[in-house]
């Protein structure tokens, strides 16, 4: 086999190379434009063992290589007619947001060039667009000079990497201990991260992954907006010292995940501060109000995090996966760079060579700050402001809508960024648990919405996650609708507990 034979396999200068290029790039937009234009709900409705009986029946692999236009009509029968309709908007069940186009063309051309953001030499001019767009970010942000951060696959990464350098830092400045090159001091077991209950399940996961225990993890209860109680903050951090533990860092989250609060980052800023401690803000979700001009000083105080976590795959609209990490002190990447003379050794950084790997977890990483890049530039951030600022705007109305229906039940009345948390509920309150996850299938597997199921003290609840700036209150309305006919049908059904 002459290498000729390999040209269309890969988009290069030849002919064949071309060709294929062009034609399963066309067959694949016509897919997907059909598949939007025809395609009415959030999901089809299907059941998961349906779909997995479906998905084993497709080969995996062929002998020879079939027809690029034979596999993309099974990618379309089994794949994208089986997935969830993220663009929906009825599909406001998850922080999944609604990918913008300019965002998805991008995705085409970091494939394409399938450049790593470790080393200059592998991503050379993305290199600088990437550090540019943590500046912009960081001024946004009203983030210090020193400040700088690193494009990460999102906040579970994020989070780990906020902890980690508390870790390290605290470990340094308390004890003159090196953890990178002595591993965990002996005291580790006495460290402390101070959170409230309802902050994300990755700082627990992280703790552990960090060698502290989940152990190490002390929860501050929440008031009734499910905001972190400063007072119990103080409380606590004067009780761990008084025990002979050491509090090391709080977590403080702009945007919880089920009802989207923030704490009062402000006031425990000002706490972290007076006890020499750690402050990581967890802005995954509601990072993106730094674009609002209505709702940015709901963030206040954030500019004052030693770190920082943004997720651009949520109110952003960037495609799975796109996050950033913040650092308000440079020198704190110190605690994670490592040098390989093969990657990025240190007399590159003396030449002036930029080896992004030094500031990063990752070693082989995407080029995610090329989607962030063209959407600002052809969105607009403007229309960034707008369509943040409208999905707040019906949360509102949502509460509103929901408050004047009988039956219904709204958890968080007055919501700070654009989730409601919900149920219905009728008759005995025996049955609500049951009755709410009956509704929650239903809207499922009738196609109706995608709507998510979350626990509220033990209890079962609805809830709505408005990021789609085009699901309407009729959108609302009309599942609400639904919503009291499935219950009705529950009803009818005589089920019990």
């Amino acid at each position: 086999m002459n290498t000729t034979d390999f040209d269309r396999f890969f988009l290069n200068n030849s002919e064949a190379g071309m060709q294929s290029f062009q034609h399963i790039v066309f067959e694949t937009q016509h897919l997907l434009s059909r598949f939007y234009k025809n395609n009415t709900d959030a999901y089809n409705g299907k059941l998961p063992q349906d779909i997995e009986k479906e998905i084993l029946t497709i080969p995996l692999a062929s002998k020879e290589g079939d027809d690029p236009f034979i596999v993309l009509k099974d990618v379309q029968e089994w794949i994208v007619k089986n997935s969830i309709h993220v663009s929906h908007p009825t599909s406001i069940g998850h922080l999944h947001c609604p990918p913008l186009v300019p965002a998805i063309a991008a995705e085409l051309i970091i494939g394409a060039l399938n450049q790593s953001m470790d080393s200059w030499d592998q991503s050379s001019a993305a290199t600088y667009l990437e550090e540019r767009l943590i500046k912009w970010v960081s001024e946004k942000l009203n983030l210090p000079q020193t400040a700088d951060g690193t494009f990460t696959s999102g906040g579970t990464q994020s989070n780990y990497m906020g902890l980690l350098l508390a870790r390290d830092h605290f470990c340094d400045k308390e004890w003159c201990w090196n953890v990178k090159v002595e591993g965990l001091p002996p005291e580790a077991h006495k460290m402390r991260i101070l959170c409230s209950e309802d902050a994300h399940f990755t700082v627990k996961k992280s703790a552990f992954q960090l060698g502290l225990g989940e152990q190490a993890v002390v929860t501050i209860k929440t008031d009734h907006n499910k905001r972190m109680n400063c007072d119990v903050l103080r409380a606590e951090i004067e009780r761990l010292k008084s025990e002979g533990l050491f509090p090391m860092c709080v977590v403080a989250t702009a945007g919880t995940t089920d009802f989207g609060s923030i704490d009062p980052i402000l006031e425990i800023a000002e706490i972290a501060q007076s006890h020499n401690l750690w402050l990581h803000v967890d802005a995954a979700y509601g990072g993106a109000l730094m674009l609002s001009e209505k709702y940015f000083n709901r963030l206040a105080g954030i500019e004052q995090a030693d770190s920082i976590t943004i997720d651009f795959h949520k109110q952003f609209y960037q495609p799975i996966s796109c996050g950033a990490f913040f650092v308000k002190n440079k020198e704190n990447f110190l605690y994670v760079a490592h040098h390989a003379d093969y990657l990025n050794p240190e007399n590159d950084e003396v030449d002036g060579l930029v080896h992004l790997v030094s500031k990063s977890v990752q070693t082989t990483r995407r080029f995610d700050a090329l989607k962030l890049f063209m959407s600002l530039r052809i969105i607009g951030e403007k229309n960034f402001a707008c369509m943040i600022d409208y999905t707040l705007h019906l949360a509102d109305q949502t509460v509103k809508v929901i408050s004047q229906k009988e039956n219904f039940e709204v958890c968080n009345r007055n919501p700070e960024i654009n989730a409601v948390v919900f149920r219905y509920k009728k008759d005995s309150h025996e049955t609500w648990n049951e009755l709410n996850t009956f509704i929650y299938k239903k809207l499922l597997h009738t196609g109706t919405a995608l709507v998510a199921k979350t626990k509220v003290k033990g209890q079962t609840f609805l809830k709505f996650t408005l990021l789609n700036p085009r699901t309407t209150i009729v959108d609302i309305e009309d599942i609400l609708h639904s919503i009291s006919q499935f219950a009705a049908e529950y009803e009818n059904r005589g089920i019990t507990q």
